[in-house]
């Protein structure tokens, strides 16, 4: 837990689709940061209902990270 109570995210307990929130607090940037890298193709998102929620894999999470090669 970090210091305002929230579970901290850590890389090794990634789960294999993330939500938009997950993805900006491992990548440290805004929530709108991930969804513009979405629209320009650099992180592309799985819409996973009627609402078009986004889910982002991890491999390409971590491929951004420079931590592991882009599945394609």
């Amino acid at each position: 837990m970090d210091q305002n109570g929230k579970k901290k995210i850590r890389l090794e307990n990634l789960p294999d689709l993330l939500t938009v929130r997950e993805v900006a607090e491992v990548l440290r940037v805004s929530p709108l940061t991930i969804k513009r890298w979405g629209k320009r193709g650099k992180l592309p998102a799985i819409r996973i209902n009627s609402r078009g929620d986004r889910r982002y894999k991890k491999e390409a999470v971590l491929w951004l990270l420079g931590m592991q090669g882009k599945e394609e």
